[in-house]
């Protein structure tokens, strides 16, 4: 049996694309900003074998949010489905359904009602909807992980604003312009977690 889950892990299965970026930055601030921290597949170290990895990374979190707003296939010649957020997402509730007190599991949506016509067998879960905005991402990352006190959308909005104008600077530092390179996520997570406890000093948590 793995070790019990890190109570405030987070691990985020979104996808690896250009167009999904500011999602993405506000998933990372948005989870700092409510005591919570954000994992990736990316930031695993090692050679080992990645799905291996990655079912370790999600059974040592807590909670998991699967966003399934860009599964589906583009009208490019050359595009593929996107399979991987749909495995991860089999893998974290056949985990989750052996292990109950151990993992809680989200799934997001940019359109409401798409999840029923994208993963039929996910009918009677209730995705949250984000509009695929950050705010909106923001707005239902307060409703998932509600505590108390807990700052406001426009004040969530406020750092993620800061941490995506600090993006390019990040990059020229690390050498890469993918935002989801190892490197990158973790000087986002530092970031992140910085401008957290400046702006909303620590509290107890009530997730």
């Amino acid at each position: 049996m793995p070790p019990l889950p890190d109570p405030k892990g987070v691990f985020l299965n979104v996808p690896y694309d250009e167009e999904f970026q500011d999602l993405y930055i506000a998933y990372i601030v948005g989870l700092f900003q409510l005591g919570l921290v954000p994992h990736l597949a990316s930031e695993i170290p090692g050679g080992g074998r990645r799905l291996d990895r990655i079912i370790q990374l999600i059974q040592s979190c807590r909670y998991s949010i699967h966003d399934l707003s860009r599964v589906e296939m583009s009208v490019a010649p050359t595009a593929v489905p996107r399979f991987n957020m749909p495995l991860e997402l089999g893998m974290t509730i056949t985990w989750a359904n052996l292990h109950p007190s151990r993992h809680d599991w989200f799934v997001w949506e940019s359109e409401s009602y798409r999840i029923q016509r994208s993963a039929s067998d996910l009918n009677g879960t209730d995705a949250y909807i984000h509009n695929g905005t950050p705010e909106g991402v923001l707005r239902e990352l307060s409703n998932a992980f509600w505590r108390d006190p807990m700052p406001s959308v426009p004040q969530m909005l406020t750092v993620y604003g800061l941490v995506d104008s600090a993006l390019n600077s990040i990059f020229v530092r690390t050498g890469t312009r993918n935002s989801y390179d190892r490197s990158v996520f973790m000087e986002l997570c530092r970031l992140s977690s910085s401008l957290t406890t400046f702006f909303f000093p620590p509290t107890k948590s009530a997730v």
